[in-house]
């Protein structure tokens, strides 16, 4: 059973959302907060596996909200989903940044929310190809971005570093497997040392990493 915290300050939607997941044999909803303080608190005394988090709350946001999350080493299993209003939200950078493992509009649909909780609870990222495309797009416009050392990456084996980078190009671990010409399980342990190495939470963060320390550049494939 998948345990999910509602975090969100209007009531309304959490009253949607709610009804919608509990029409999910596998999705029980066992608390909600009104903002992100409250989720913090919640998500320790919930025992809460994912939590649906909007973005725009009072007092504690859902960015600073995650952070709080993500670095609670009691809360390491709690996956964040930031809910946004807009695909193209400049704040979601931030989130994934922070700690969460993806996003969601809000307008999704019933079944693409229901798939959204699965994939993070399983302990995937919530980034399709696609999206971790346009997640390095948005990072290259972003100003003020400190310069890249490459020394982030030195714990990496010269292999690592190109399974690194077929990630950040949006490859899923089969696909990794086709590109090496190596076994999915192979490519998957690959991907889980990569994370324990550098200390991220998934595969959304891996692509942050990549892009900040310059191993991947906007424009670029993971074949250059």
């Amino acid at each position: 059973m998948i345990r999910v915290l509602l975090a969100d300050d209007q009531s309304l939607i959490r009253a949607g959302f709610r009804i919608l997941l509990e029409t999910a044999d596998d999705i029980e909803v066992v608390a909600e907060a009104i903002d992100g303080a409250q989720a913090v608190h919640l998500a320790r005394s919930s025992r809460a596996d994912v939590i649906l988090m909007d973005i725009r709350m009072p007092n504690v946001d859902g960015i600073e909200a995650t952070r709080r999350i993500a670095a609670d080493e009691d809360l390491a299993g709690v996956k964040v989903i930031i809910l946004t209003t807009f695909e193209s939200d400049e704040n979601v950078y931030d989130a994934i940044r922070a700690g969460a493992s993806g996003f969601l509009v809000k307008d999704s649909e019933p079944a693409e929310l229901l798939q959204a909780l699965r994939v993070v609870a399983r302990g995937d990222a919530l980034l399709s190809p696609s999206v971790t495309r346009k997640l390095i797009t948005d990072l290259a416009s972003r100003p003020a971005r400190r310069a890249p050392t490459g020394r982030e990456l030195d714990v990496l084996t010269e292999r690592e570093r190109e399974v690194l980078a077929l990630v950040a190009g949006g490859l899923s671990n089969d696909e990794i497997a086709a590109s090496l010409v190596v076994s999915p399980l192979t490519a998957k342990t690959h991907v889980s040392r990569i994370m324990t190495k550098l200390n991220a939470r998934d595969r959304a963060q891996l692509v942050v990493l990549a892009y900040e320390s310059g191993l991947v550049t906007p424009g670029s494939s993971a074949a250059d």
